[in-house]
């Protein structure tokens, strides 16, 4: 039976005595006092039964016993520490792999910006992306098979009603515009009211999307239902099929750079509808490493954006 005693702690205490030879220096590493160190070095020798020291002035020197103690020391903590690095990946905490969701419309400026600013943090990390609707990204978040995800929610963030599984890392906001194919009779307006628009035909995302929860919530600002003739899985089909004439949508204006076949006109302030883009992940695992760097990462880029003219 190994002694209560004998913990982790105090050896990795005893094995940082043995390569720095100092109570002091030991004291300054692992962030105890020098009684506490002396104490726990002391406590080991009694769970052994054994001296492993011996004074000298006001240190300590090994005694032989130590060093063939320390080798088996070495070897248990070391496995101890493997043993639990592959146990947190199995979990999916603190791997060497990192599972996000995104929206497919971040994946023009910020996803990419966000990842190459993570492997400058964690070069030995490596990302699986996966894309989706919000529906689907937070369930995949909930269940554990997303590590952390990029969504849009409905701003202003309601923090009353925010759940508090999750923590809420805001990147920016984003206006929702009327999508509109070149030459529509709305082209070069400063603005448009959705309701000049009521005998139009609409094309917009299907639900579990946050750009059809903004869809929706634009049209019940300006008081009517629109004529939906489509409804879409994908936000590239939706600009393609707005592009060709099919109809008018509403969508971020994050989205200006995956076309030049369509315009983005603002809406009127009393329809207006906006995206907060935020980054979600677990509160319980708020400490791990790697969801950290991500934060960070995701707050300079908030940072950053907000510092761009206009």
């Amino acid at each position: 039976m190994i002694d209560e005693e004998i913990t982790l702690k105090k050896l990795e205490v005893f094995l940082a005595f043995m390569r720095l030879h100092s109570l002091a220096r030991v004291s300054e590493e692992v962030g105890q006092s020098t009684v506490s160190v002396h104490r726990a070095l002391h406590s080991l020798e009694e769970g052994l039964r054994c001296p492993l020291f011996r004074r000298e002035g006001r240190n300590l020197a090994p005694l032989p016993a130590a060093f063939v103690f320390a080798r088996h020391v070495q070897r248990a903590v070391a496995e101890t520490e493997e043993g639990i690095r592959q146990a947190r990946e199995l979990a999916g905490v603190e791997g060497r792999r990192l599972k996000i969701g995104s929206l497919y419309s971040l994946t023009l400026r910020c996803i990419p910006q966000l990842l190459m600013g993570l492997k400058l943090r964690r070069p030995e990390l490596q990302v699986d992306l996966t894309l989706g609707s919000n529906q689907e990204l937070q369930q995949g978040l909930e269940e554990g098979r997303l590590d952390a995800i990029v969504i849009g929610l409905q701003a202003p963030l309601d923090e009353a009603r925010a759940d508090a599984r999750f923590l809420n890392v805001p990147l920016f906001e984003d206006e929702v515009r009327l999508a509109a194919p070149l030459g529509s009779p709305y082209a070069g307006r400063d603005h448009v009211d959705l309701r000049d628009l009521r005998g139009e035909k609409f094309i917009t995302l299907g639900s579990g999307f946050v750009t059809a929860h903004s869809f929706d919530h634009a049209f019940q600002q300006a008081g009517y239902v629109p004529e939906t003739v489509l409804r879409v899985s994908d936000i590239f089909s939706l600009i393609n099929l707005v592009a060709g004439g099919m109809g008018y949508s509403l969508l971020p204006g994050r989205v200006a750079g995956f076309s030049s076949r369509i315009d983005l006109i603002p809406l009127d302030a009393r329809y207006a509808s906006r995206q907060a883009i935020t980054l979600l992940l677990s509160t319980a695992r708020e400490r791990d490493p790697n969801l950290l760097a991500l934060a960070a990462e995701c707050r300079m880029y908030g940072v950053k954006r907000e510092a761009l003219p206009g």
